[in-house]
């Protein structure tokens, strides 16, 4: 029997919905900024084609151990071969994974196959005009069967990065992507304490997830930034919620 994915909600086996992630931590100091602030889960970009990364591989897995259970670590990463995958995950004892480059429907079969147990995030990276819509609807609806969780993000063409580049894109994309997925959708891309709220409103995405927006000009977290942005994307949350029921 296939065991199931492990959860990115702080209680085992619920949903998600009101996930707050923060990418792109240096060192403790940062981890324990992030947690004393309330966050959900924190993302460790590792063997990136463009960016630079903000610590060492063996840096994120000594972190990854100590957020645990407290948050959730979530490896992200450009890999595209299952064996990679699982082999990099292993090595650095994280068991949620964010694929933030293109993958082939047939590798993420396999990789769920080979290991339910690895809780599976794909990028979907909305150009800022939304002009690659259609070719982001297409890919829920082939990707969906065999992954847990999409995350949105922007492509900047300037430096050809598609994740950390602090520019939004056009939210209306992504809250297409939401009523669409049967999976649940992480809103990123140029999100910031004073535009994750309306952010919240517009998309209605199950989490939100936040790098550049919450660093200061000597690019580490700011830990007015980071509270800020954490409190009210919670609220948003809740506000959402409400509306709701």
């Amino acid at each position: 029997m296939n065991t199931p994915p492990p959860s990115l909600s702080l209680i085992p086996g619920k949903p998600f919905h009101g996930l707050v992630q923060i990418a792109g931590v240096h060192d403790m100091q940062e981890v324990a900024l992030l947690l004393d602030s309330g966050v959900d889960a924190i993302g460790f970009p590792l063997r990136l084609p463009v960016n630079a990364e903000d610590c060492t591989e063996q840096e994120a897995a000594a972190m990854a151990r100590a957020i645990s259970p407290q948050a959730t670590p979530v490896c992200i990463c450009y890999l595209d071969r299952t064996e990679a995958v699982v082999r990099f995950c292993t090595e650095i004892g994280m068991r949620h994974v964010q694929l933030h480059g293109p993958i082939s429907v047939q590798e993420l079969k396999k990789l769920k196959a080979l290991t339910p147990e690895l809780f599976v995030i794909k990028s979907l990276v909305v150009c800022r005009d939304g002009s690659n819509a259609n070719e982001l609807e297409a890919m829920v609806s082939q990707l969906s069967p065999h992954v847990d969780a999409f995350i949105t993000d922007t492509h900047n063409p300037a430096t050809g990065a598609d994740g950390a580049t602090g520019l939004t894109h056009d939210w209306s994309v992504s809250r297409r992507l939401v009523e669409l997925s049967p999976r649940p959708v992480i809103l990123a891309g140029g999100l910031t304490p004073d535009n994750v709220a309306e952010a919240i409103r517009i998309v209605r995405p199950a989490g939100v997830d936040a790098h550049t927006g919450v660093e200061g000009a000597d690019g580490r977290k700011d830990r007015n930034l980071t509270l800020r942005f954490i409190q009210q994307a919670k609220q948003a949350f809740i506000n959402f919620s409400a509306t709701r029921s």
